[in-house]
């Protein structure tokens, strides 16, 4: 008997249009005859169910169930496919966990650890992963920028702490650019990460549980076209990616070690896709995304195809996985 599958994408942030088209993708992709799949959106002002004529169904809240024709339909199992605030911070996943509903991205607290920058590197530190200096600044807070220098110097990053897609990102040449940096990261987050600028060959490491196994697949080296991988870069063609990269033995091989052991680590599942720079032979973690995009220019897409998964094989894997 075939599954239902809720599609869910969309959400609250800057990301819901990159969502759609990735919850559009899943729902090209996965296999009809082993799965009903239908595509829930989820908007601040509405959750809805839609057809394939795009007709919407109000999703009752208290069981996320749907009511068709004077059918009611329930789910067995959420395809997560919403970048941002709720789908990747951990709202819908603690939510889901209330109902008893499976659902392929990693569990609550998982999510709202790693969606949280700042924390997420501070949890990792005493584990040996390195990260850059950093600065950080909460709304209302008072900041003087030759203290900010002193800490990471300059160039440097000003980043939304919680915000994915490069939204509210700048890279800080001068002292005179902090307040625009810092004011256009508030308008994405109240909580800003400053970091110091490592110059070193970018690469993005996606690790999945595939058939059972933490799985690290080819890695991605990022060359932007721009002065960093910002959302030009990542969506209008900006940047070269190449899977494989073209790392030397020592480097592939600790950036997969590192990538690995912090999956396991936060005890991980689902989907996830990490952001390094390496400092010499060390890579130094960024952070980690853990509902990246799925269309199928995206990154891990691009990394699972290299390791001979097809899309509607990664797809189904995860609801495989997230059913056990």
């Amino acid at each position: 008997m075939r599954k239902n599958i809720a599609i869910v994408m969309g959400g609250y942030s800057s990301e819901y249009q990159i969502s759609i088209k990735s919850g559009n993708v899943v729902y090209k992709y996965l296999d009809p005859d082993k799965f009903d799949c239908h595509r829930v959106l989820i908007r601040k002002d509405k959750w809805v169910c839609l057809d394939k004529e795009d007709r919407e169904y109000p999703v009752n809240r208290h069981d996320f169930s749907v009511t068709v024709a004077g059918k009611t339909l329930h789910f067995d199992c959420v395809f997560n496919a919403i970048h941002g605030n709720p789908g990747e911070d951990g709202y819908l996943a603690a939510y889901f966990e209330l109902l008893g509903i499976p659902q392929t991205s990693c569990n609550h607290y998982q999510a709202a650890l790693t969606f949280n920058k700042r924390d997420l590197l501070s949890v990792l530190k005493p584990y040996g992963i390195k990260s850059a200096t950093s600065y950080y600044l909460n709304s209302g807070d008072t900041y003087r920028e030759e203290e900010i220098i002193a800490r990471v110097g300059l160039p440097c990053f000003v980043k939304a702490n919680k915000a994915g897609s490069s939204f509210g990102i700048t890279k800080v040449y001068k002292k005179e650019e902090f307040a625009d940096a810092i004011e256009k990261a508030f308008a994405e987050d109240d909580e800003v990460l400053i970091e110091a600028f490592l110059d070193g060959t970018e690469v993005s490491v996606g690790v999945i549980n595939y058939k059972g196994k933490t799985t690290v697949l080819p890695i991605t080296e990022i060359v932007s076209e721009n002065d960093f991988f910002d959302f030009a870069a990542k969506y209008e063609g900006k940047a070269q990616e190449i899977t494989p990269a073209r790392l030397g033995v020592q480097q592939e091989r600790r950036v997969t070690e590192v990538a690995r052991k912090v999956y396991d680590l936060l005890k991980m599942k689902g989907f996830s896709r990490s952001e390094f720079i390496f400092v010499e032979d060390e890579p130094y973690m960024l952070e980690m995304n853990t509902t990246p995009g799925l269309t199928e220019e995206s990154i891990l897409p691009q990394q699972a195809r290299a390791a001979g998964i097809s899309l509607p094989q990664l797809f189904e894997n995860a609801i495989t996985e997230a059913l056990k």
